[in-house]
């Protein structure tokens, strides 16, 4: 299915850096409660991610992440996730983050 441009641009993905993260045992699949900050503008918010193969709480910490920050929040358990952290499966169908290199400003939207 092709998109126009104009599709694409309704999709608002921003940079951001993880500020804190820690285990969600409740969630039913291994995963983690991210807060990650997206600079002045957006300020920082919630995610619920299931990355817990190849990260640890203490690695994601100060790592910069891409996130769809326009999506309606979402319950995931008792948790409310406010974004959407991106990556690509690896071979086993585990997610790999992306995320800018270099750095960016928390914030930066994707062309």
């Amino acid at each position: 299915m092709e998109i126009t441009y104009g599709d694409f641009e309704k999709v608002d993905i921003r940079a951001g850096t993880v500020t804190r993260c820690e285990p969600y045992p409740e969630a039913r699949k291994p995963s983690y409660k991210l807060w990650v900050d997206f600079g002045p503008d957006i300020g920082e918010k919630k995610s619920a991610a299931q990355i817990t193969r190849h990260y640890t709480p203490e690695s994601l910490i100060g790592r910069q992440v891409a996130a769809v920050v326009n999506f309606p929040p979402r319950q995931i358990g008792k948790f409310m996730s406010e974004v959407l952290i991106l990556g690509f499966p690896d071979a086993d169908g585990e997610v790999s983050l992306i995320g800018p290199a270099p750095a960016v400003p928390d914030g930066g939207k994707l062309f």
